[in-house]
């Protein structure tokens, strides 16, 4: 019998929340089938099976947040007739790579530990066996391990079992998961790293037509804007002191979603028509719903749109993202009385928020991309 554990997924990605299985017990595999879907920090991944076989035990629920390491699959090999291959000494392997997997063999030490200072010594204390990772995932969420009944081979507490107790501890709390777990690193890392500074600007949309597109619209304006003054379409780094601005416009977008927020990338902005933007929109709008995005799809922003406005809100001071230095943010359109002309009128206008990152970018940098940005919105559909 092999076990599999959860492989490296790549990018230095610890932890991964189980999305759904494809595999029940006494199901038969293949090599490569995939067997159960993870959401990482970055995106989902198909996690495909070592090896082929019978699957006598499977270990986590949908839901569960798991390590590297972490025990998924007991897969008994089977020969070519679908009887069971006997084996002088159970192996324990471990796949660590996706898609190509190692078949390398290496012994998997399970924690087992008494507490007090021994079994002989003391025999009516409880004995403990748990995976190294629930141990430190016990350690990190406070859970005490004694309290436990495990629910891995001969009582072996998983992390599943420390997650399940951690939930329980408090009523109404949660431990976060996927994109909001990846929402705590980020807003922490660019809270500690950006020197960030927030210009707010009105558009007065007195030229748009009735059923205007918000969001293709802004986002053609923000292309507008980066060509206007390119220092904000940049990443800084600050370790080098260096800063990169970018020829072409990769607009990450935020979706607000049921579990969390996602930020995916549209690329080559400056290229695409509003047609092609709006399916564009449209297709990963819905594949983020049914979790189904790449990891690929989330990357390589040059700089960041937030569309608040369209669920509430006025203005806001938006984050930036590193090493991004630009972040736009467009609140609710609001209907406001101008003088024109000596005439009193009623118009429309959207608010405005830009964060940009001040050791990068000057406050006249942001001021002229401020100003390029409502122009481009106060302009006449092109339709």
């Amino acid at each position: 019998m092999k076990s599999f554990m959860l492989p490296d997924l790549g990018e230095g990605l610890a932890e991964s929340e189980i999305v759904e299985w494809h595999v029940n017990v006494g199901d038969v595999v293949k090599v490569d089938q995939v067997v159960l879907t993870v959401e990482t920090a970055k995106a989902t991944v198909e996690v495909p099976a070592p090896y082929a076989g019978k699957i006598i035990s499977r270990y986590g629920n949908e839901g569960d947040v798991i390590n590297i390491g972490s025990l998924l699959l007991e897969i008994e090999e089977l020969d070519s007739a679908g009887n069971a291959i006997s084996s002088p000494q159970k192996k324990h392997d471990a796949a660590t790579v996706v898609g190509n997997v190692s078949h390398q063999s290496h012994n998997v030490d399970v924690d087992d530990f008494w507490v007090g200072s021994s079994e002989q010594a003391n025999p009516a204390k409880k004995s403990l066996s748990a995976l190294p990772s629930a141990r430190l995932l016990a350690q990190r969420l406070g859970v005490d391990l004694q309290r436990l009944q495990g629910t891995g081979p001969d009582g072996l507490i998983v992390e599943s079992d420390v997650q399940n107790a951690a939930d329980q501890q408090i009523p109404g709390t949660e431990v976060l998961k996927g994109a909001r777990r990846t929402m705590v690193n980020t807003m922490t890392e660019s809270h500690l790293q950006v020197a960030a500074v927030t210009i707010t600007e009105e558009a007065l949309l007195t030229e748009w037509k009735p059923g205007e597109d918000i969001s293709i619209r802004l986002i053609q304006a923000i292309v507008s804007a980066c060509q206007h003054e390119p220092a904000m379409n940049a990443w800084f780094d600050a370790e080098t002191m260096t800063r990169c601005v970018h020829s072409t416009v990769n607009i990450g977008i935020a979706v607000d979603s049921a579990h969390g927020l996602y930020v995916p990338v549209l690329r080559r902005a400056d290229t695409f028509e509003p047609q092609a933007m709006r399916e564009w929109l449209d297709t990963t709008v819905q594949g983020i719903r049914e979790r189904k995005i790449g990891r690929e799809q989330l990357q390589h922003a040059t700089i960041t749109l937030s569309n608040f406005g369209a669920i509430a809100g006025i203005f806001a001071t938006p984050v930036v993202s590193p090493p991004q230095v630009t972040i736009v943010g467009a609140g609710r359109i609001i209907e406001k009385v101008m003088i024109k002309d000596e005439q009193l009128m009623n118009v429309k206008a959207m608010p405005l928020s830009i964060t940009f990152d001040h050791r990068a970018c000057t406050g006249g940098e942001a001021a002229r991309f401020a100003r390029a940005l409502v122009q481009d919105l106060q302009r006449p559909s092109a339709l």
